[in-house]
């Protein structure tokens, strides 16, 4: 068997055929010529009008010890569509690389696994030169369809950065994949993605689950008026923690650090989660300190909101529940009701739809590991590309088919 066939079947490159291979002081070199005599523009049209030739290198995988370099003509063309000189597309490599697709893949599948670093020693290639693959896969996979069928989103922000760096991120809630991503957290960013939606999309959301952030709110309110706008019940029941822990505070004078620490994990702990003897030290310390023993039923009872009243009833059940903190006689809940009548609809439509921002604070925690796996990314749109690569629903291969 001639080498040249053997190198076609162990490469497999498309639209070319191995004409000869050479040893080299950096690996193989395999030189190959193209079956199509049509050259095809990056922007998909054909044409036979040659501009003029060279010749260039791809670096494909490796074999064994040896990198494998491939070499072909390579043709460029004057396209009447981008009405000026282009590069011909090569069916074994993406416009503009210098790597092989096979390799380019491989070395993306790996970036979804581990740091850049890494993947750069074991493809032997530069650190860049592993970011500037991710770039192209992620540009090549991530277009405009993702947005379509949006009908519920979520919204939140995550800083990446010291000195306020943060990203806004938008993701499908019935994907949960990542389909927008933003520099910065204000109503601008959000409004972008509107945009980006476009008119005929955006009468579609149905949905729009965030934070309180008064950004987010009037970008949503002004940008998807037809939307219904879910406020996440984890920031609710944040501030009734923070009001329960005032209260008992302005009740715990004299006492000691050790027990101010117990008697918090007590309230702060839902009852269904404490052991009978905690159970019993609650409600010991309910009957001997009225105030804390009121405001932790309040706390209670707006957690059952999201737990165990059923939607049709949760108007009634809501409205209730801010009167008797108004009454309550504790002014830090007497202040957390009027927040509460403020973003009452929020609260609402969280209820009634179901929706929470529970997926994005998942989807945070994610964006924070490929941040600290990387030490950290010289550029936001480095990052951006990271985060779509392992976020955005970019299906990779397995480089061996597994």
């Amino acid at each position: 068997m001639r080498v040249t066939t053997v190198f076609n079947r162990l490469l497999q490159l498309p639209g070319c055929t191995v004409t000869s291979v050479a040893f080299i002081d950096d690996g193989i070199l395999v030189q190959v010529r193209r079956r199509a005599k049509w050259l095809r523009c990056p922007c998909g049209l054909l044409c036979n009008a040659v501009y003029d030739r060279s010749s260039r290198r791809w670096r494909h995988l490796n074999l064994g010890a040896h990198k494998v370099w491939v070499s072909a003509e390579i043709r460029r063309l004057h396209c009447p569509r981008c009405d000026r000189v282009r590069t011909e597309q090569v069916p074994w490599a993406r416009p503009g690389a210098r790597q092989t697709t096979a390799f380019e893949d491989t070395a993306a599948w790996l970036a979804r696994k581990t740091d850049r670093s890494t993947v750069s020693r074991l493809m032997r290639c530069s650190w860049q030169t592993v970011t500037d693959i991710v770039a192209r896969v992620v540009a090549e996979h991530l277009d405009d369809r993702r947005l379509d069928g949006v009908v519920r989103i979520g919204v939140d922000e995550i800083g990446y950065r010291r000195g306020h760096q943060y990203l806004t991120v938008v993701a499908d809630h019935d994907t949960g994949r990542v389909i927008w991503i933003g520099k910065g957290k204000d109503s601008a960013q959000l409004q972008g993605f509107f945009d980006a939606l476009g008119p005929e999309r955006l009468a579609k959301l149905e949905a729009i689950s965030m934070d309180m952030g008064r950004a987010y709110l009037s970008a949503a309110r002004a940008g998807a008026p037809r939307a219904t706008i879910c406020l996440d019940a984890f920031h609710l029941i944040k501030w009734t923690n923070q009001a329960l822990e005032v209260v008992l505070r302005e009740h715990s004078a004299g006492k000691k650090a050790k027990e101010f620490r117990q008697q918090r994990y007590l309230l702060r702990a839902g009852r269904e989660s404490l052991p009978a003897d905690k159970r019993a030290a609650l409600n010991r310390l309910k009957r001997e300190q009225t105030a804390i023993g009121r405001a932790y039923d309040l706390k209670e009872a707006l957690r059952d909101l999201f737990r165990n009243v059923d939607p049709a009833d949760a108007r009634n059940y809501l409205t209730t529940w801010i009167n008797k903190a108004k009454r309550s006689r504790l002014q830090p809940f007497i202040n957390l009701a009027g927040q509460v009548h403020k973003f009452l609809e929020g609260f609402l439509a969280t209820v009634e739809l179901g929706l929470s921002n529970s997926r994005l604070e998942g989807i945070n925690a994610k964006i924070r590991l490929i941040n600290a796996r990387a030490f950290g990314h010289h550029s936001v749109e480095a990052l951006k590309n990271a985060i779509y690569l392992n976020l955005g629903g970019i299906d990779i291969p397995s480089p061996t088919g597994s």
